[in-house]
């Protein structure tokens, strides 16, 4: 068998957790794929994944064999980028995945790039999920999340550190009274998204730095960052969001925050790709504009009142 090929099946298999998925990414079948690695391992004489039903796994001496092998396919993908170095336009596909939470915020950006490089494919799609093997398995160049799954094999660049914004419509409070402490949640319509980690118990710091965990009730759970934003802007209840889903609500007044002296839990936006030395340009491109971006909203953030 192509020694090449083989190899490279082994490094996808490894990236994406399992045959089918890493012969979805290869266009090849998942026969074609495990006769390759078992052609590896023939020719090796070791075994270099430990196989069940559910998943795959590296072996002791196939993580050092990944590694070695994942630096070669990383040295020959950047030998070809050397090449298309010289073109001024890039071209060719580039596959985005974000958290659904993110979508509203990151849209404008991947609207901007494909209107300033339009001979790139740009192919952008969202999900709910927190991959916790690795969120490019089916082939994504770039995936961006509000949390870092844990023991991925992928490069790991911070985007932001931002924590949590409690906020109303004034129209709520104007039949409401104002929280003066996370302790007055209790008698307030709490909205609820169902993904949060915090699920139904806020966390706070008060500002002599004591915490607390508080149990909040309401009647709305939504999977849904849309209708999260319209029942809090409906003046439904109070909403605990990152500040990305409501910056621009903010701002507008349609939303005020709420116990600015206390600080909730923070969030982490990460920005995940393969491991390679250097980028492609197009990539490298999107991710400088994201960015850009994330940098404007924590300057936006600092400068924003009564926080």
């Amino acid at each position: 068998m192509d020694r090449l090929a083989s190899l490279t099946a082994f490094v996808r298999v490894v990236e994406s957790g399992g045959f089918t998925a890493a012969a979805r990414r290869l266009d090849l079948s998942t026969t074609t794929i495990s006769n390759h690695v078992q052609a590896l391992e023939d020719g090796l004489g070791v075994r270099l994944l430990n196989r069940t039903t559910r998943r795959v796994g590296l072996t002791e001496i196939g993580r050092e064999y990944y590694e070695r092998c994942s630096q070669i396919l990383q040295d020959l993908a950047e030998a070809e980028e050397i090449t298309s170095a010289f073109q001024v336009t890039p071209r060719g596909r580039l596959r985005l995945r974000c958290h659904q939470a993110l979508e509203r915020f990151i849209a404008p950006v991947a609207t901007r790039f494909s209107r300033d490089y339009p001979e790139v494919s740009l192919d952008f799609q969202t999900d709910t999920m927190i991959d916790p093997v690795d969120p490019v398995r089916e082939g994504f160049d770039l995936s961006i999340m509000p949390a870092s799954p844990p023991d991925s094999i992928l490069i790991r660049r911070t985007l932001a550190k931002w924590h949590y914004l409690l906020c109303c419509a004034p129209a709520y409070l104007e039949s409401h009274s104002t929280p003066h402490s996370p302790a007055d949640l209790a008698n307030h319509n709490c909205l609820l998204y169902a993904h949060a980690v915090y699920r139904d118990e806020f966390h706070f710091v008060d500002p002599a730095g004591n915490a607390t965990n508080t149990r909040v009730s309401g009647n709305l759970v939504t999977a849904s960052i849309t209708v999260m934003r319209e029942a809090a802007t409906a003046g439904l209840g109070l909403c605990l969001c990152p500040p990305f889903v409501v910056s621009d609500l903010l701002a507008s007044g349609m939303l005020v925050p709420l116990l600015p002296d206390y600080r909730t839990q923070e969030l982490e936006v990460v920005a995940l790709y393969p491991q390679r030395r250097q980028l492609s340009t197009k990539v490298r491109l999107l991710l400088d504009m994201l960015v850009e971006r994330f940098v404007d909203e924590q300057r936006w953030l600092d400068a924003m009142p009564d926080r």
